[in-house]
């Protein structure tokens, strides 16, 4: 497996968002290596600036796939005013309202991967309810919410190809790390019998789907 360029790997760590180095890191590997274990594109659950939509899009440029980007670009729950991590500077005065598009926009281009990222701008939940492909490496990093994380869990993973792998982001088993709803989806992911964790950095997950 080659390491990422290095141009890309500094774009990514630029870039507005949640990731941490290494988890980043791990998402490009799994992403790479879910080639020899599935046919299909990746998918991303929730993409904000694009930090890492750049991860998995220099994936997708070394193994000759597409990565769809799906996010509404207007911000989880946790990043509306009055919540923790809220960012004045992503709101668009002419709407009073989140925009990330523009920026994430920005970063894909910088980062020359306009040709395999592919943005999907609209709800998880509707994207999945018209979409048919089989995915070989989907990533969830969407609403932490309980009704968007468990949207895009029963929605998103009938969609990955046997033997493909999912991630889950921000996964922490002790409460006071994180939000329940991350964890909860793993957790159901790992007891339903569909698929087994291969995987782990920090708060993210990797798993393999073993069942149709």
């Amino acid at each position: 497996m080659p390491k990422m360029d290095p141009r890309l790997i500094t774009i990514a760590l630029d870039t507005k968002g949640f990731m941490p180095p290494k988890e980043g890191a791990a998402l490009y590997e799994y992403a790479y290596k879910s080639q020899e274990m599935a046919l299909g594109p990746l998918v991303e659950i929730g993409s904000y600036c694009g930090k890492s939509t750049v991860y998995l899009g220099a994936s997708a440029l070394e193994t000759g796939r597409v990565l769809f980007s799906v996010d509404h670009h207007r911000g989880s729950e946790e990043n509306q005013a009055g919540w923790e991590h809220h960012d004045p500077s992503l709101v668009n005065p002419a709407t009073n309202r989140i925009d990330t598009l523009s920026l994430w926009r920005s970063t894909i281009e910088s980062a020359n991967l306009e040709h395999c990222v592919i943005a999907i701008v609209g709800e998880s939940g509707t994207v999945a309810d018209n979409w048919s492909t089989p995915i070989s490496f989907l990533f969830i990093d969407g609403g932490h919410g309980s009704e968007p994380a468990w949207t895009d869990y029963n929605k998103w993973t009938p969609h990955v190809a046997n033997r493909g792998l999912m991630a889950i982001h921000d996964v922490f088993e002790d409460p006071k790390d994180g939000g329940r709803p991350p964890f909860e989806i793993y957790l159901e992911a790992t007891r339903s019998g569909n698929f087994v964790e291969i995987g782990r950095e920090g708060s993210l997950r990797i798993l393999q789907k073993t069942q149709p």
